[in-house]
């Protein structure tokens, strides 16, 4: 009986084992990572290079107060509802509107009594002035003496320096009265309000960010062998998904004299005229370079196929594809890199032209992963 007994625990036992594994061995089975690829291109002779540029504003400036005091009040406008609000992010204003004023009492006050002041050093002036002539007509008689002439002289030239002064403050005050009004400097956008009605804001508080995007800017960044096909004042087209169908022409204004010492990139930017304000800061262009001669034929590769090796973090990688035995595994290859085109970067050792390398879901594999090929 004692026999029976230890055989069941015995084939009960093999039976969980067995089971055990064959579990684990499913669960273990990983689920082919979905992939796009793209066939390793050469290029050569000459090329045009697509590139993205980020749109700027031609300007954007932080409007501060000169003077400080309370928020009396913002710039009103008509609302999308129909009623009067405070000029918000996304308004635009011609040149020399008020967007805000700090109350105006305090230097009015001031100017006031800077005026009373003028008018007393003008009375005075007045006086001491006919007094001097008089002075001047009697001693050329001799009919006073040259103490009283240096008197009457003195004190014409003493009431004529206080007028100056007095004249000084009130052209200081006029100014300060005038600077309590914060002024559009150009026709701009509002790109961000940091004042509320009744905030107290010292001299040099920025109150609005804004921009002129009457003109917006267009930058990117060229390797040194496209330097060639820059020039200023050449003209270039950009196109952006968002108006699909319609070009922006601009000309090139800006072309970095140095290389950033990290990518080897030259910056460049294009201004495009924008009088209907369709392109706004943060979008993305597109803009073709053509006719650049290449030195030599080139194995290229799209810039997402790259990747950080995990056992090399400031090393390149990409993935290719490998069949084996109907399936397609992820194998990496370390590889060094050239010069950037557009969308593209050059490889100079690791593939060659006809391998399929991952450009989309390299991020979540590693090497030797299964991976499965979307269309």
């Amino acid at each position: 009986m004692k026999k029976i007994s230890l055989l069941m625990v015995v084939c009960l036992l093999a039976v969980v084992f067995l089971t055990a594994g064959c579990s684990g061995e499913q669960s273990s089975k990983k689920t082919p990572t979905p992939v796009r690829v793209q066939v390793v291109e050469e290029r050569s002779g000459m090329e045009g290079f697509r590139y993205s540029a980020s749109i700027l504003p031609y300007a954007q400036v932080n409007l501060a107060f000169k003077v400080g005091g309370y928020v009396q009040e913002i710039l009103q406008v008509k609302g999308a509802d129909g009623k009067m609000r405070n000029i918000q992010e996304g308004d635009t204003v011609p040149k020399g509107t008020v967007l805000a004023k700090v109350r105006e009492a305090d230097y009015m006050a001031k100017l006031s009594q800077a005026k009373s002041q003028l008018a007393d050093a003008q009375a005075a002036f007045t006086k001491a002035n006919a007094d001097f002539r008089r002075a001047s007509n009697l001693f050329k008689t001799e009919s006073i003496t040259e103490k009283d002439f240096d008197t009457a002289k003195a004190r014409y030239e003493e009431t004529k320096a206080k007028v100056a002064g007095a004249s000084a403050r009130v052209d200081e005050a006029q100014i300060a009265f005038n600077d309590a009004s914060l002024k559009a400097p150009m026709s701009l956008l509002v790109l961000k309000r940091n004042i509320e009605v009744g905030a107290l804001v010292g001299p040099g508080s920025t109150g609005f960010v804004v921009a002129d995007t009457s003109s917006v800017k267009a930058k990117f960044g060229v390797p040194d062998m496209i330097l060639e096909a820059m020039r200023m004042g050449s003209a270039q087209t950009v196109t952006t998904d968002a108006f699909a169908g319609r070009e922006f022409k601009g000309i090139i204004t800006s072309l970095s004299p140095s290389a950033d010492p990290h990518s080897r990139i030259f910056d460049v930017e294009i201004t495009i005229p924008n009088r209907d304000g369709r392109l706004m800061a943060g979008m993305i262009v597109s803009l073709e370079v053509a006719g650049t001669k290449l030195r030599k034929p080139m194995t290229v590769v799209p810039l997402n196929a790259i990747v950080r090796p995990r056992d090399n973090p400031a090393g390149y990688a990409l993935y290719i594809i490998e069949e084996k035995e109907g399936r397609h595994l992820a194998r990496q290859r370390t590889i060094k890199i050239g010069e950037v085109f557009g969308n593209m970067i050059a490889v100079t050792e690791g593939v060659k032209k006809g391998d399929r390398v991952i450009v989309t879901g390299a991020t979540l594999i590693v090497d030797g992963d299964e991976v499965k090929i979307a269309l």
